[in-house]
């Protein structure tokens, strides 16, 4: 960071504490002048500072502990929801949550990975990392809105699948896997959200979707950038090297063509305003789903097919003058 911004961003801290201070008095016309131009000037600031963030300071804002998690999504997104739970093998995860509910009217399933802000529901969410058990509960209510040609509806926040033992004896690669087959060819709409991580082999378990659309301040990579920077340096002090390196952003995956679209967030972050930030990602999942609706179940499942079957496609342009010559 330079150090202009690092001055913007204390200029921003000092405005912010200001506000809260002022809203504290007792309202009069001189108190709300001053509020909403304090309110005009951090707008500002905040645009100027958030324009320029690098590729790891967006990771650090996707991990923001007030950033709206799940459960907050549901709430304000759908109605009627009603969790369930268990894989029917083995326990259920909580760190992968579920059910079903409605959507402006229209009867859905929603999954997706459930972080957790104090110690206790950190502690009892996994840190939002999901177990064998959590990939095979989210395709189970999978299965169950194919059977009852219901849209999905997924929301990614992981930084990955979770690496203990027992998981891995329970098939934790295996879980994923199977995940990522049956969502290609499930026969009913399947809609992705990156709200916050989105964590390798743990994220791609629920990510397989007709639609792929990642939160401004959100990332999406194979691997976090502390794992490559401990792989690749064996030191993870180089993570902003690595976060750089990787192309994970949202503005990255939108010109390398891995997901649909950028769906923009408040200014300064999901986390400064979680209704305004469900809002945006409202107007997205209507418009993805009405275009959905009008295509049959093998439209959809080819269109998926081709769709990730086109990703991470490579034109060598010197094979391709070699071949127009010899022809």
């Amino acid at each position: 960071m330079t150090d202009q911004t690092g001055d913007q961003r204390e200029e921003v801290n000092q405005l912010e504490k200001q506000i809260e201070e002022l809203s504290k008095l007792i309202p009069n016309d001189g108190t709300a002048k001053e509020l909403e131009r304090l309110k005009k000037r951090l707008d500002r600031l905040r645009k100027e500072v958030f324009s320029r963030l690098t590729p790891w300071q967006r990771v650090q804002l996707s991990r923001h502990p007030q950033r709206p998690h799940f459960f907050d999504f549901v709430g304000f997104l759908f109605e009627n929801f009603t969790e369930l739970h268990g894989d029917r093998r083995f326990k259920d995860d909580p760190a992968m949550a579920g059910g079903l509910a409605t959507f402006h009217g229209e009867p859905c399933v929603v999954v997706g990975t459930q972080k957790a802000r104090d110690t206790k529901q950190k502690l009892y969410r996994n840190f939002g990392m999901p177990q064998p058990e959590g990939y095979r509960k989210a395709l189970r209510l999978m299965k169950l809105a194919e059977k009852f040609s219901r849209p999905v509806f997924t929301f990614i926040d992981t930084a990955g699948a979770f690496p203990g033992i027992g998981a891995e004896e329970r098939g934790q690669a295996e879980a994923i896997a199977y995940n990522l087959r049956e969502m290609a060819r499930l026969a009913v709409p399947i809609i992705v959200t990156v709200t916050g991580e989105g964590g390798s082999g743990g994220a791609l378990g629920i990510g397989v979707g007709d639609r792929v659309f990642v939160l401004e301040y959100a990332y999406y990579s194979v691997i976090s950038p502390e794992g490559c920077a401990a792989i690749l340096w064996k030191d993870q002090e180089n993570a902003e090297t690595a976060a750089s390196a990787l192309k994970i952003t949202s503005q990255d995956l939108k010109a390398l063509g891995l997901i649909d679209d950028i769906i923009s967030e408040p200014v300064g972050g999901a986390h400064t305003d979680h209704k305004l930030a469900a809002s945006l990602v409202d107007q997205k999942l209507q418009q993805a789903l009405s275009e959905l609706k009008g295509l049959s179940s093998r439209e959809l499942v080819e269109t998926r097919y081709n769709r990730f079957r086109l990703l991470g496609a490579v034109a060598d342009s010197g094979s391709a003058s070699k071949t127009a010559s010899d022809g």
